[in-house]
């Protein structure tokens, strides 16, 4: 029979060993960020039939390389995840190079297909793709990184971001069909098609995350 719910002892220990970890990265990458890809990867399980507790360890995992280089942080996270030996306890040496496999083929940038399920799973619990949080996503990360830019070069920086991964020939894709991503992929679109709407969302974004800091 299959869990509706990841072993009471993982949990502990991904909750009190691993998720603080996120509180040191920014705001695109921060504690709301993990639990929201935990809590969408958890509902992916019932429609694909995987293993509950590999797919909320990944989820747990999947970001912990953002402590390295954002840039192969999907690398780094899968070393960290096969190499912490306390793993063990709950799987075996197959499952955690698949884990592993998975949180390095997460990343949005790929160019090929993830190779299990379980890589399918965190990569599109990773993409909340509603308008709303990828312009504010956007926005902080911008803020977060380039605190020099002003609100014109943050613009065109976020602007082309935008365009060239969430566009009809970005390079973003989703990997489960008919998830709940497809609609708001193709809203979002919608959205990038009409300059004077998406700076708009931006101006907005921009002033409510200016104003909280």
């Amino acid at each position: 029979m299959i869990s509706n719910t990841p072993s009471l002892d993982l949990v502990e220990f991904i909750e009190t060993k691993i998720l603080p970890r996120y509180a040191a990265f920014d705001k695109a990458h921060n504690m709301e960020h993990v639990t929201r890809v935990i809590r969408s990867s958890l509902e992916l399980v019932k429609a694909t039939g995987a293993d509950i507790n590999m797919v909320y360890a990944i989820a747990a995992y999947h970001d912990l390389g953002m402590e390295g280089p954002r840039a192969i942080h999907h690398i780094t996270g899968g070393r960290i995840l096969a190499s912490d030996v306390r793993l063990r306890r709950w799987f075996s040496p197959e499952q955690i190079t698949v884990m592993r496999q998975a949180v390095e083929d997460h990343r949005a940038s790929a160019s090929r297909a993830p190779r299990s399920i379980y890589g399918k799973i965190v990569a599109e619990a990773d993409r909340d793709i509603s308008a709303d949080t990828v312009v504010r996503r956007c926005v902080q990360f911008g803020l977060d990184s380039y605190p020099g830019m002003d609100r014109e070069q943050q613009w065109q920086r976020f602007a082309q971001h935008i365009h060239d991964k969430y566009s009809t020939t970005g390079y973003i894709r989703l990997w489960i069909p008919n998830s709940p991503n497809e609609r708001r992929l193709n809203e979002l679109r919608t959205l990038i098609e009409q300059p004077q709407a998406l700076r708009k969302a931006f101006d907005q974004a921009y002033d409510q995350e200016l104003a909280a800091r």
